[in-house]
């Protein structure tokens, strides 16, 4: 006899979405979540709370965000951003190489999805301070990233966390799944470690939403590649692989790129794993308005490729991949009002001067003559 009819493996966005969404068909829920209570909410509590949507316009906004006062409305352009433009950016972002049928579902569910959210009690806003500059009077949207969760990760996993108690959903803290219970038959339930007590989980269908394998850094290594084992990871410490290995365990199939990753530009002091007190401001997202510096001087990317959106996601692996894995981020003055707030946090490391041969001096570990020669031959480019 089963304990449940579902249970669900991970605390963040997916898991507690994936539990609701069973609870409304009628099924009987436990979500098992690795962190204690203080630090639940996987990677997903970590972000800033951005969610990629097709809209075709500002009705489909203002749907979403009926709370959104009449000058919010006339000072703000909001565009569109249509299935063209989505499939269009998941090709260029992954070369092509994304899964067709699973980017269909992404794309054309995807504002269906946060009304569903919405529907369960979440609440979403523009996402004014990290995707919109003031042009002619109005705020207008760059990227294709418009709308965020209220409160950021935080409030996202605050909102789906109180609809799941709500609901009459059962979330176990401290709950770390060690394996499934299978047979020939399929399988069955989970094994998990509670309060340092093993025990036994039966139900008819377990869901597995817990993350990736970022914060274990053998299997960074093993899948991502040398070095990999020195990245600091930007969000929780729980993501160590544990429910990639149960499925493997347990006979699926492995599919996708597994050693490809989500790697961003993250600041050279942050600790090994991510703060919630500071959340994803280790981040330096800012960098197309200067020049990228490796520890020879040099520059490695074309920082203004693109939108920050399409690049920041591949530029962390760029880093990882210089001399002793940092860079240094270069600006002039004259942007210094363009950079996001990440850059006046308490914690940042930054250095400053009002010549380049002090800058230098400044930035430990960088070959002071090729920089002083990158930035000179750079000018002279434009």
């Amino acid at each position: 006899m089963s304990d449940y009819d579902v249970i669900v493996v991970g605390g963040g966005n997916a898991a507690l979405c994936a539990a609701l969404s069973a609870r409304e068909c009628g099924a009987s829920v436990v979500v098992l979540e690795r962190a204690p209570q203080v630090e639940a909410g996987g990677n997903s509590r970590f972000t800033a709370g951005a969610i990629r949507t097709v809209y075709n316009g500002r009705d489909d906004i203002l749907d979403l965000m009926p709370d959104l006062t009449d000058e919010e409305k006339n000072n703000t352009d909001f565009g569109s951003y249509t299935e063209e433009k989505f499939f269009d950016d998941m090709g260029t972002v992954t070369d092509y190489r994304t899964d067709p049928d699973l980017a269909e579902v992404l794309i054309t569910q995807s504002f269906l999805t946060l009304k569903w959210m919405q529907g369960k009690g979440m609440r979403f806003m523009p996402l004014y301070a990290k995707q919109a500059f003031k042009i002619d009077g109005k705020f207008k949207f760059w990227g294709g990233l418009t709308v965020e969760a209220y409160g950021g990760g935080p409030g996202l996993i605050e909102a789906l966390t109180e609809s799941c108690k709500k609901e009459g959903i059962e979330i176990r803290y401290d709950a770390r799944a060690l394996s499934l219970i299978k047979n020939d038959d399929g399988v069955h339930g989970i094994t998990l470690r509670q309060s340092g007590k093993t025990q036994e989980l039966i139900a008819k269908s377990v869901i597995l939403a817990c993350g990736g394998f970022e914060a274990n850094a053998e299997m960074r290594t093993r899948y991502l590649g040398p070095g990999w084992e020195l990245a600091p990871v930007r969000g929780t410490r729980f993501n160590t692989g544990d429910g990639i290995n149960m499925a493997l365990e347990a006979g699926a199939s492995p599919r996708g790129n597994w050693s490809g990753c989500h790697a961003v530009a993250w600041d050279r002091n942050a600790p090994e794993f991510g703060d919630l007190a500071v959340g994803d401001g280790f981040q330096k997202h800012s960098y197309p308005f200067g020049l990228i510096i490796n520890a020879d001087g040099r520059r490695f990317v074309d920082e203004g490729a693109d939108f920050r959106n399409y690049t920041y996601a591949k530029y962390g692996r760029e880093i990882l991949n210089q001399p002793r894995q940092f860079a240094y981020q270069v600006f002039d003055q004259k942007v210094v009002h363009l950079l996001r707030d990440e850059y006046r946090i308490r914690e940042v490391t930054k250095a400053q001067s009002d010549t380049l041969e002090g800058l230098v001096a400044q930035m430990e570990g960088v070959h002071p003559d090729q920089f002083l020669r990158t930035i000179d031959e750079y000018n002279a480019s434009v």
